[in-house]
């Protein structure tokens, strides 16, 4: 009887291994090694040529010069935002992986876009977590078109793959790929091996067909996706559906996009029809109150390709303890202490004995440098007990020497400011506008300028 092969996979970033050991060797994380089961080998059947992710089979080498290059039009969502993240539109033979926490809206999402898609096309939702009933009352609840769109209830590779070939739908949604089990792997179905041979599957098909593949994902605990890290480099497009369960706001945001722009974000609201489009987000991060109070900045921030105003606040105050907290609500942690260092050598200012705690409002996630000097400015208003000007909008990073770096796209911040009313503005002496934009700008080359500037 045929050994039955076996080889160890990091879950982190899929290299194998040949026998289980504590650390991986190539990323050095530790306890991430899973099983996984290669099925028997067979020494009489000749062994066929395995397909790629890409869907085609080793051929002959062309000249880069000599591939024909053939125009693949985007096919819209229907939904702006959607259409944003991922680039311009649907490309067929895509395969686009959403991710998010359970009650998100994923598959809310994904029905209200099959729905207007299935009047235009042939189209096909796959679940494997929700029965068919269920599927039926979510979208008479949401008042959505239903009598175009197909289903199916499957959690088998091949019968689905089998349903796909004989509909030959042009958009297929899988609800998840956690679900989803080959016959081919013994292993239980969300498991490595599972998952990466589903996936890779799937996606072969899509690229074979020219199919768009849309696959829902789940998270772990810490809000990365679960699975694999090669279930990553497999799909062209990894997007991800946040949001906390108090707040009726959702950001959809792409980490990975073969298509298009990274980091792009798209902004919706939960309401009782399902997910509806923000078309001006910066209005609703925006919704300060009528009295004004220390502590609150506002800042320009770069999403992908459009610029985005947010409120961020700070809270100074006296502490009990020994070991002062630092505590930041979408932004990193990190950055904060460090900015508090510099703040202390260059700025004059110390806070070492008080608590700082500093939120931005509406639930965004600020990942780039351009928010540090509003962010310092925030924690200087509430320490000093001395509100901001309403009208003033800030933005730059702030180097360790103390220096104001210049951020990109400066212009295009500005003029969205100015767009929502802020006629006053301080920002990088290399980010200063040649040209009257109808606001005050002043530009500053260190912290101890820009401190005060206010």
């Amino acid at each position: 009887m045929a050994k039955q092969k076996t080889a160890f996979v990091c879950v982190d970033c899929g290299s194998e291994h040949n026998k289980w050991q504590g650390q991986c060797q190539d990323c050095g994380a530790w306890n991430t090694l899973s099983e996984l089961r290669l099925g028997p080998a067979s020494a009489n059947k000749a062994t066929p040529a395995r397909q790629g992710y890409a869907g085609s089979v080793a051929g002959e080498v062309q000249m880069l010069a000599n591939v024909s290059i053939e125009a693949l039009p985007r096919r819209s969502t229907g939904f702006e935002e959607f259409d944003r993240v991922l680039g311009g539109g649907l490309v067929p033979g895509s395969a686009i992986l959403i991710g998010g926490h359970p009650g998100a809206g994923k598959s809310t999402l994904l029905l209200q876009v099959l729905c207007r898609l299935a009047a235009q096309c042939e189209c096909l939702y796959a679940t494997g977590e929700e029965s068919l009933p269920q599927i039926a009352m979510r979208a008479k609840r949401l008042g959505l078109q239903a009598d175009t769109l197909k289903l199916c209830a499957e959690t088998s590779l091949e019968l689905l793959l089998g349903q796909a070939a004989k509909i030959k739908p042009k958009v297929l949604v899988v609800d998840s790929i956690q679900v989803l089990h080959s016959d081919d792997v013994s292993s239980a179905p969300g498991s490595v091996s599972q998952v990466r041979e589903c996936a890779a599957a799937l996606t072969r098909f899509a690229k074979e067909t020219g199919t768009v593949l849309l696959m829902v994902g789940h998270v772990t605990k810490d809000g990365g996706l679960a699975g694999p890290k090669v279930l990553e480099h497999i799909i062209d497009c990894s997007i991800m559906l946040e949001g906390s369960s108090d707040s009726r706001y959702r950001t959809l945001r792409g980490s990975k996009n073969r298509f298009g722009a990274v980091n792009e974000l798209g902004v919706f609201a939960m309401t009782e029809l399902g997910l509806k489009e923000v078309k001006n987000p910066s209005a609703i991060f925006l919704n300060r109150g009528d009295v004004v109070t220390s502590g609150s900045t506002v800042m320009v921030v770069w999403e992908g390709t459009r610029p985005l105003l947010v409120e961020i606040q700070a809270l100074v105050d006296s502490s009990g303890f020994g070991n002062p907290r630092r505590v930041a609500v979408g932004l990193e942690q990190n950055r904060l202490a460090m900015l508090l260092a510099v703040l202390h050598r260059h700025g004059g200012l110390q806070v070492g004995d008080q608590d700082v705690f500093v939120n931005v409002v509406g639930g965004v996630k600020v990942l780039e440098t351009g928010s540090d000097l509003a962010l310092l400015f925030a924690i200087v208003s509430s320490f000093r007990d001395r509100p901001l000007p309403e009208d003033l909008v800030v933005f730059g990073e702030v180097g360790l020497s103390g220096e104001i770096r210049p951020v990109p796209s400066g212009q295009e911040r500005l003029q969205e400011a100015r767009k929502h009313g802020f006629r006053r503005a301080i920002v990088p002496h290399g980010n200063a506008p040649r040209s009257d934009l109808g606001m005050t700008v002043i530009g500053v080359k260190t912290l101890a300028e820009a401190l005060e500037a206010i």
